[in-house]
């Protein structure tokens, strides 16, 4: 990928998958992260991000003359390997756990923009979006190994909930608000 005049590794982008994806201790079978100082790991095995949070990026792409045709993103888009429909960062804590029928997935962490964000969305403030909307998704560890299946729904199981993910997220960027 190119960021500015520079040729970058990176592993964003993602494509759906049909049937059942092996889930392993260090994430999803045939995916693959570039950066692991700051993806991938124990406690960043697999990215979620909510569905929902897909108009916005459609409008910030189109306000800013990136989207041509305002064309539907295709999920894996935003970098993830895990697209949900909810729950949202507001609804979800670091500790909680979701269950799927196969696998268990515990909640860790927001997810942090970088530089290869920006270039993927097609302009520069794409991170400052996203810390001001606080639409980031979030990581999982892999408590139980498993497989997983587009379609299959989760189960929220809530942890001790001292922090929401949208917290968490807000606390990292309040430095973007200003």
């Amino acid at each position: 990928m190119k960021a500015g005049e520079r040729s970058v590794l990176t592993a964003i982008g993602k494509a759906a998958v049909e049937g059942p994806v092996a889930v392993h201790r260090l994430g999803l079978a045939r995916d693959e992260q570039a950066d692991l100082s700051v993806h991938g790991g124990l406690d960043k095995a697999v990215y979620a991000y909510p569905a929902a949070h897909y108009a916005f990026w459609q409008a910030q792409r189109r306000e800013r003359g990136v989207s041509l045709f305002d064309e539907d993103l295709p999920p894996g888009f935003m970098g993830e390997n895990l697209t949900v429909d909810g729950p949202l960062e507001t609804e979800v804590f670091i500790g909680d756990e979701l269950h799927f029928p196969d696998c268990v997935l515990r909640v860790t962490a927001p997810r942090e923009p970088c530089f290869k964000f920006n270039a993927v969305m097609g302009f520069a403030q794409a991170s400052r979006a996203m810390a001001l909307a606080g639409c980031c998704g979030y990581y999982l560890a892999v408590d139980k190994a498993g497989t997983i299946s587009a379609g299959q729904r989760a189960t929220l199981v809530p942890g001790r909930r001292p922090l929401s993910i949208a917290q968490a997220f807000a606390a990292k960027f309040a430095k973007h608000a200003r």
